[in-house]
């Protein structure tokens, strides 16, 4: 199938930023033909990674998983549930429900960071 010519459109720096900030992460040109033919429809989603929205939440999250023994704690309690060796005692269920109550905090905060809604992510 042969395609139409292109067409070319001189912007200034500021105009092209502009585009680019509204389109966020859209192709410029899916955006444009979405602008102008079927601007009341719901925009089409976006394919590759989402832009940040918010720099300084991000970096706070990246430095409490820094800090955090998450991933090694994790991985200690599953081989202590595999092994059957883990004691359920109430300070272990205390010290898990505070884990997954941090587990969450951190996923709403890399949500917002990354601008999108928690109620469309599995």
């Amino acid at each position: 199938m042969k395609r139409d010519a292109p067409l070319s459109l001189r912007l200034s720096r500021d105009e092209r930023a502009r585009l680019e900030r509204d389109a966020a992460g859209m192709s410029l040109g899916a955006y444009i033909k979405w602008r102008l033919f079927d601007p009341d429809r719901p925009p089409p989603r976006t394919r590759g990674k989402a832009p940040v929205r918010d720099h300084i939440l991000l970096s706070q999250l990246m430095a409490l998983l820094g800090q955090s023994r998450l991933s090694s704690n994790v991985n200690q309690l599953a081989k202590a549930a595999n092994s059957g060796s883990l004691p359920v005692t109430p300070e272990t269920e205390t010290d898990l429900r505070h884990a997954c109550r941090d587990l969450a905090e951190m996923r709403r905060m890399l949500m917002q960071a990354l601008g999108l809604d928690a109620r469309d992510a599995p």
